[in-house]
């Protein structure tokens, strides 16, 4: 794991380095997010390379049923080369309701991180972006999830 982080920082330090921030190619996108957590999903940049996500999941099984809201707040970078992809970082945190088979309902809250890329196809309002997104969950257990990764499709507006 630790030689996984290493690797994701120092491809991220590398392409910081070699990329000039420039102006995101759309303002605002809603679709869906195909992951471990499957939901709505809405993006809006607030500058030209800085953005908040926004997710309404549901996760359920035989054993637990979530409901969950996470707000994210994203740093984008184009890459050299590859007109309309850029990669992004960030952060922010979900809450939402926890029901397990042992309780009859509880709090979720967790502290989130998100690592991923976005493309915007060119003469078309389609986005997609996949990422991976790990997860310090505080309540109603603490555990750190090694991540969710998930797949974006969105129109863009």
């Amino acid at each position: 794991m630790k030689k996984l982080l290493l690797i994701c920082f120092t491809a991220c330090a590398l392409l910081i380095s070699q990329s000039d921030v420039q102006a995101q190619t759309y303002e605002n996108a809603i679709g869906v997010r195909i992951g471990s957590y499957n939901g709505l999903n809405f993006k809006t940049f607030v500058n030209t390379n800085k953005a908040l996500e926004f997710n309404l999941a549901v996760r359920s099984n035989d054993d637990f049923k979530r409901f969950i809201l996470t707000g994210l707040y994203e740093v984008h970078n184009p890459i050299n080369g590859a007109p309309g992809l850029l990669w992004y970082y960030g952060g922010g945190g979900s809450i939402g309701s926890y029901k397990r088979r042992d309780f009859e309902g509880d709090l979720f809250l967790s502290a989130d991180g998100v690592l991923g890329l976005d493309y915007k196809f060119d003469g078309v309002p389609l986005n997609l972006a996949v990422d991976w997104r790990p997860r310090l969950e505080l309540t109603p257990d603490t555990n750190f999830g090694t991540g969710d990764v998930g797949l974006a499709i969105r129109l863009t507006l």
